[in-house]
Parts: structure tokens; sequence; C-alpha cells
């Protein structure tokens, strides 16, 4: 790009490179002629460094402490991971563009900072923090809502140019915001497909079964791995299916309760939890994967959001059972079946269709990768990056 200057991207709830979409975000705009740097928090087991510059990112980390205890360990968090990013900030000094990745909605607090230096600021609007608070905490629209709904309107007001992972995150942008269409940008979220490949099965992975599911994410309140585990009891109880093995890989804030939770519903012995793992186990599980679980729930956040879990399945060529929601669909398409919402039975059954299909199991598996290479790609999606870009800099 005739315009690449030096960009700042803000990013608090995950580390980098660990973030996969900003480091794809990143490498992107490093490969535009930009000059890219990142602050984020350290990791706990990778990415720990204080600072690194991996393939010519420069990445400024600052320890931070997860919140604890509900919405108030939440104002602790990310009040220390305001202070670190004002000071990195400074540190990195003047810039072209802020590019700050939601959520909080708090860092237009920095981007208004650097927007008075010069700065153009574009707002990457990862989640709709008002929807993501009415989802993960049963509190309903109390002053706690009424202050992420003002800090999500203060954010939109400030930025210059706002990307969103999907359509529906588009309109809200435009309705609820008051972003003039022009100025958002639809970035979806998309694996590197080069990524995921297919490696041996090992079927001592599966446990001596016949089957193995597949549940990859977070497991966080509103992420549906209950919803997951007791559509794995009513398998086995309701369709009298025994011949699986299930492995849930990830971690979050709720790992240690869904744990708990298989134990009192007795799927202690055919369930796996193995936390977060490496890139390479992760190709071996999905690999071995008959089928693949997204059990997110309807709620406001989750019918309107892209799951990155989806995504890799489809990378991976993965058929899908998954909650009938608005965005869902638009990911998947063909390569997932859907329950009625929330339904715990009809997820159940659907799972046990596929295992019972294993040429419909195939043909959704190539549906999906098709559609994570072509219209879902990431080389789609890059092209979407610069010219938000460009918008917000010409």
């Amino acid at each position: 790009m005739a315009l690449a200057g030096k960009a700042l991207i803000l990013v608090e709830n995950l580390s980098v490179p660990f973030d996969r979409r900003v480091w794809q975000e990143s490498t992107t705009l490093r490969d535009a002629g930009w000059d890219v740097h990142v602050i984020c928090p350290q990791g706990t087991k990778r990415d720990t460094e204080p600072y690194a510059e991996i393939d010519g990112v420069k990445i400024h980390r600052y320890p931070l402490k997860a919140a604890t205890g509900g919405p108030l360990g939440y104002v602790q968090e990310y009040g220390s991971a305001l202070w670190h990013t004002f000071r990195l900030a400074r540190k990195v000094g003047r810039v072209d563009v802020v590019h700050a990745c939601n959520p909080p909605d708090l860092l237009y607090l920095v981007a208004k900072r650097l927007k008075r230096q010069g700065a153009r600021f574009v707002f990457d609007q990862h989640d709709l923090v008002p929807e993501l608070y009415l989802s993960r905490f049963d509190r309903g629209q109390d002053f706690l809502y009424r202050a992420v709904c003002r800090l999500e309107r203060l954010t939109y007001r400030a930025a210059d140019v706002v990307i969103a992972t999907n359509e529906s995150y588009r309109d809200v942008a435009v309705s609820r915001g008051g972003k003039r269409p022009e100025k958002v940008f639809v970035v979806r979220s998309a694996p590197a497909v080069e990524r995921f490949r297919q490696v041996p099965v090992e079927e001592a992975l599966k446990k001596g079964k016949p089957y193995m599911l597949c549940y990859l994410g977070v497991m966080g309140p509103q992420d549906g791995v209950d919803y997951a585990l007791r559509a794995l009891a009513r398998l086995r109880d309701e369709v009298g299916r025994k011949d699986w093995h299930a492995v849930f890989l990830g971690g979050g804030d709720t790992f240690d309760e869904m744990v708990a939770l298989s134990r009192k519903l007795g799927l202690s012995d055919q369930v796996e939890f193995t936390g977060r793992i490496s890139d390479e186990d992760l190709l071996r599980y999905l690999s071995a994967a008959d089928v693949c679980l997204a059990p997110d729930p309807l709620n406001p956040l989750n019918d309107v959001s892209t799951m990155n879990k989806i995504m890799e399945y489809m990378a991976m060529s993965r058929p899908i059972v998954s909650f009938d929601l608005k965005e869902a669909r638009v990911s998947a398409g063909d390569a997932a079946l859907y329950a009625p919402a929330n339904d715990e039975s009809e997820f159940a059954k659907l799972v046990a269709h596929l295992l019972d299909d294993p040429e419909e199991r195939g043909r959704m598996g190539e549906i999906g990768r098709a559609r994570v290479a072509g219209p879902l790609s990431w080389e789609q999606s890059s092209k979407a990056l610069l010219a938000a870009y460009e918008a917000a800099v010409s």
C-alpha cells in the first residue's frame, strides 16, 4: 500500500500470536508494508516474553491476572490492562493507525490519546459487549449493562473506521453505532487453511471406541460446553449409544466446572478434557474425530457471532452438529446439521445420525473445507482489511 505507515494493534483478551485473528491481521499488514506493533497481555504457558519480534511484527506484552468473582473482577482486570496499554503505547510512540480489538470497549481511551497525535482509529469489533454481558451474567439490563452500552457508543463515536467480523455485527455498527455504511468493513475470522491438514488417524485416541467426538474452543459460561455434556448423556441414555469417546480441547473460566459436570453426569469414562494443546496435537485429535460439536446455545451474543471452532472444524473437513443459530448457518451452511436451539435431545440424535452415515460425514467435510478455502478464506478477508486501512488513512 502506498499509504502504509506505522500501525499499533491493541488486544486485551488473548496473547499474540496465540490470537489467530490478530496475528493474521498483523502479518497481512506487514506484507502490505506497514510497520506493525502489537500490545497484548502475556500468556501463561506461551507468549510469555515481555517483548518479542516475530516475523517482523513487534509485540509488546504486559502481565495480566484473569478476572475472577463476577463483573467486579472484570473491572479490576480491565483497569490493569488499560494502565499497561497506556504505558506501552507511550513506549511505541507516534503511529499512523491505532487498531483496537475489543473486548473490552475501553481501548478507545488509548485510541483517543493517539488520535490527538494524528493517528486514525480503526475499531475491530470482535464481540458485541452488551450482548456478551447479557449472555455471560444473569443480571439483566442493570447499571453495568448500561455502562457497557455507553462505552460501546463512545467507541463507535471515536472510530474513523469499524471492522466487523460478520454482516450481523456490521448491521449493529450501522444501526446502533450510527456509522456510515462505507466506513464499516466485514473482515471475517478465517483459519489459515494451510495450517490445517489431515494426519494419520491414531486409533488410540479413541480409547477403544469406534467413534470419536470432538469439541474445540474456549470454555466460558456462554460457550455451551454444559449443553454438549448433557447432550452426550442423552446420547448414552436416550439414544442408547456408548460406542464413542469424546474429547474437549481447550480451557477457560468454566474448565473445572465442566470437568465436575462430566463426573456428575457419569461421563468420566467416556469424556476427556485435555486443556490447551499444541498445534500438532490439535491436528492429531481433529484428524481422528468423526463428528465435531458446536454446542453454543442461543443467546443474544451467540446468535449473531461467528464461532472460530466452526471455521476450524471445516478447515479440517469435519462434519459438525450445531444448534440453529443465525451466523452458524452463514458460516457452516451444509457442512453442519442443526438442532433446534438449545434442544439437547435433538442434538444427541443428530450426532447419532452422523455416526451411522459415513458417506454423509465425508460429503459434509468436503463442503466445509471448500467454504473455508474459498468464499470464507482469509485471502478474501485480507482484502477487506486493507480496504479498511485505506479508508482510514486516505
